[in-house]
């Protein structure tokens, strides 16, 4: 026998129609956005709504112009995407691949912002970075470093993992967007797969020193450096304190560097308290969005 669907009251129906309308609007406005080339399908795999994610690759390819449906189909045949596939299900390299597809039609994504944070010791930028991991608008670039992995760490994910010589040709060949020594090892941020997320509309965050930074400002002239304050220098000190990881030496010089590197904050282009790590990256989402609102 089989089983009946769920009767729903008619509350329940008036609400899941005016959803269903609501999808259908969304989706209606943001293909005629790719038509008039306000958007591209980049913007689609970079949004938040589920309404748009939701939204087969297939469908939006055709929406755009000079593309139709024939060419949509052999696009995403070359770039081995699945006739049903939605947005949500793409996968990175699917994402390159149809970037480099539709490169060649023309189709270009609007191009990513590359944004720095950056701030003293113990101030929590690497608890906002994990958490800008799971935000779809976001890649988090993996540095490079001489120091030998901890338990734990992959080559790729947590950072590549060089030889000192392997490193010093890097250098050489200008092949890293900045680095420096730091606690007897070299780290740097590989140019090659910055620039390769940037270049599909990703927004690609640097966690970096402030000698890191400084460097990101003379070469990068369009990156958005964020500069990431404790609530107050008492705080500060608590959390560097509470570490219990550090002899009394060297809390010392960690507090001694963070005085020099709040003195810092001046050089970068926004500060922002971090009170809670959700408002941090609510602030960062609105200062994109102004920035983006100010180029269109």
């Amino acid at each position: 026998m089989c089983a009946q669907p769920p009767q729903l009251t008619p509350g329940q129906r008036s609400l899941a129609t005016a959803k269903s309308i609501e999808a259908r609007r969304a989706r209606a406005a943001f293909k005629a956005q790719i038509k008039s080339g306000v958007a591209t399908i980049f913007d689609a795999i970079n949004s938040q709504s589920p309404h748009i994610t939701a939204m087969r690759v297939k469908e939006l390819l055709e929406a755009v112009p000079g593309v139709g449906e024939i060419k949509a189909e052999q696009l995403m045949e070359r770039a081995k995407i699945s006739p049903t596939r939605k947005i949500a299900g793409l996968g990175d390299h699917q994402i390159l691949r149809l970037r480099e597809e539709l490169s060649l039609t023309k189709v270009e994504p609007r191009r990513g912002r590359l944004i720095v944070i950056s701030g003293p010791g113990g101030v929590g930028k690497s608890t906002i970075t994990r958490a800008l991991r799971d935000d779809p608008r976001f890649v988090v670039s993996v540095s490079a470093t001489t120091r030998d992995a901890r338990p734990g760490e992959l080559h790729g994910v947590d950072y590549f993992f060089y030889s000192e010589e392997k490193f010093s040709e890097m250098v050489a060949s200008n092949q890293f967007l900045e680095w420096a020594e730091f606690a007897g090892a070299l780290y740097g941020t590989p140019a090659q797969s910055v620039e390769k997320w940037l270049s599909v509309g990703k927004n690609v965050i640097l966690e970096i020193e402030i000698a890191g930074a400084r460097q990101i400002r003379r070469s990068e002239s369009d990156a958005l450096l964020i500069f990431i304050s404790p609530p107050s220098w008492e705080e500060l000190v608590a959390r560097l304190e509470n570490r219990g990881t550090d002899s009394p030496e060297r809390r010392a010089a960690r507090l001694e560097l963070a005085q020099e590197e709040m003195a810092s904050s001046i050089e970068f282009d926004r500060s922002i308290i971090n009170h809670e790590v959700h408002q941090v990256i609510a602030e960062m989402v609105s200062l994109l969005d102004e920035l983006d609102g100010r180029n269109h």
